[in-house]
């Protein structure tokens, strides 16, 4: 995932926390939470679309977040700070 397109998915998100409720906030973009899961090592990048909304169950509760399979806010931002942190890891030579 490019840093632009992060700072994008950061930005809508923190934007729709500041200033909606999460009834306003829209759904994240399918492709990019796959890519995100897909990034932590979370989902198998050639897992079929119906293994998303499990692998999102799984992350949501090894996160510690409330577990409905649905990419709002707060899963977002933990997805994209576990993707970046995965990055920072990778490129220390710490991660596989």
């Amino acid at each position: 995932m490019s840093v632009r397109r992060t700072l994008s998915v950061v930005g809508a998100v923190l934007a729709g926390t500041v200033t909606a409720s999460a009834a306003d906030v829209p759904p994240a973009d399918p492709r990019t939470v796959r890519a995100l899961l897909v990034e932590i090592g979370a989902l198998p990048p050639s897992a079929p679309d119906a293994a998303v909304k499990p692998a999102l169950r799984r992350f949501q509760a090894g996160a510690g977040l409330a577990v409905d399979g649905v990419a709002g806010p707060q899963t977002c931002h933990a997805l994209v700070r576990y993707a970046r942190e995965a990055r920072e890891l990778h490129g220390l030579g710490l991660a596989a």
